[in-house]
């Protein structure tokens, strides 16, 4: 079923596309797009991105390893570094701080027609992506390969299969998902 989808390159931007658009769709009905949700999420005075945030974390943990256990997808973790992960938080919070978007709400914050999100966060995502682009070879030389930790992942780190994983921070997660509706 998806090794026809993975074959084909229309087959994928189309589905890539609908995806988005779903993914869109699900992050402007749950209020997420909307700026003064996003700033009094950074004020710690409206939760709402957290919790739809975190709800995604636990569908797409559960839905990802359910569909590697059915062998309708392979993962392939990508190798990463303590001093790529610092830095990509670091640019993220500095233009989450200074936008009051990240990449994903400004994408729905601009198609529900925002229009500082339009042309202020869409044209610094492209600005951002082609500077960093460009910088990459210094970067990776200099700086993003100090601290490697290859692809390692908790399950392989503690040597337990996934779920042993996946089940705990799940129930962790609905748990502070409840704490957080009831405060």
């Amino acid at each position: 079923m998806f090794s026809s989808v993975r074959n084909s390159t229309a087959a994928r931007l189309a589905l890539g596309f609908v995806i988005g658009v779903a993914f869109g769709f699900l992050l402007q009905r749950g209020g997420v797009t909307n700026y003064d949700v996003i700033i009094g999420q950074l004020l710690l005075a409206d939760f709402t991105v957290v919790k739809v945030m975190l709800s995604a974390v636990v569908v797409g943990m559960i839905g990802v390893h359910a569909m590697k256990d059915l062998g309708w997808v392979t993962l392939h973790p990508k190798s990463g570094s303590w001093t790529a992960n610092v830095l990509g938080g670091l640019i993220f919070g500095v233009g989450f701080g200074l936008l009051g978007y990240c990449p994903g709400t400004v994408a729905g914050a601009a198609g529900q027609g925002s229009l500082d999100a339009l042309f202020g966060g869409i044209p610094g995502i492209v600005l951002g992506a082609g500077l960093f682009a460009a910088a990459f070879p210094w970067l990776e030389r200099r700086l993003l390969s100090k601290g490697r930790f290859g692809d390692l992942t908790l399950p392989r780190l503690l040597n337990v299969n996934h779920w042993a994983i996946v089940v705990p921070v799940s129930v962790l997660i609905v748990l502070l998902l409840y704490w957080l509706e009831r405060r």
